[in-house]
């Protein structure tokens, strides 16, 4: 809204895509941090985590001290959203990780990684989202997991064709099987920092009363 502090958000710098969401949040007047630290993430008022490969982003968030302090970001409230291999991290549960892989959950679904394939298999396609209005969203999926499971208050944004789910939001967690990053349409960044926006105010709200 008019008059609304620039957001602070972060990205989560580990591995993945992280320029392309960096550049996404800039254009739409955020001042964006990357967090690869626990401090760093203690600055930020949201957090995006990109697309890259989640096994990995799973091992280096232990190396780096960030799995428990993303955990319990998530369960504090801090709005977060996850793209390709994000969405990934953010699941409570995946089908087919490797041994010994983990997420940070807090998102009531379960995916499947590189569901559609490999990279060959990478394809793009244009998605209702009836939550974003008109006009359809184009989607790019590269190595893209899908949701195949949605447990109780998720809620689905869009689906395929054939009716499997490929972006889903749940309270402060945002997440999607593909890539706005590298479309140029934010619509989906946008309402991510919607999200940021609402509770910065909340917790601005909070302190006055305090």
């Amino acid at each position: 809204m008019a008059g609304d502090p620039r957001p602070r958000v972060g990205v989560l710098a580990l591995q993945g895509d992280v320029r392309e969401h960096v550049r996404a949040l800039t254009s739409l007047g955020a001042d964006v941090d990357l967090v690869r630290r626990p401090a760093e993430l203690e600055r930020v008022d949201g957090l995006v985590i990109p697309g890259g490969e989640s096994s990995v982003i799973d091992k280096l968030s232990r190396a780096f001290g960030m799995k428990h302090p993303i955990r319990d970001a998530i369960r504090s409230g801090l709005p977060v959203y996850g793209t390709c291999a994000g969405l990934i991290m953010l699941a409570d549960r995946i089908t087919d990780g490797i041994a010994g892989q983990e997420t940070f959950g807090g998102l009531d679904v379960t995916v499947k990684r590189n569901a559609f394939g490999s990279q060959v298999d990478s394809f793009e396609t244009d998605l209702e989202v009836p939550v974003l209005g008109e006009p359809p969203v184009h989607a790019v999926f590269i190595r893209a997991p899908l949701v195949e499971e949605v447990g109780q208050g998720v809620e689905p944004l869009a689906r395929l064709d054939d009716d499997r789910v490929v972006a889903v939001r749940s309270g402060n967690l945002l997440g999607t099987s593909f890539h706005p990053e590298v479309t140029g349409d934010l619509r989906f960044h946008g309402l991510f920092l919607d999200a940021v926006r609402a509770r910065a105010g909340r917790h601005g709200a909070d302190v006055r009363a305090g």
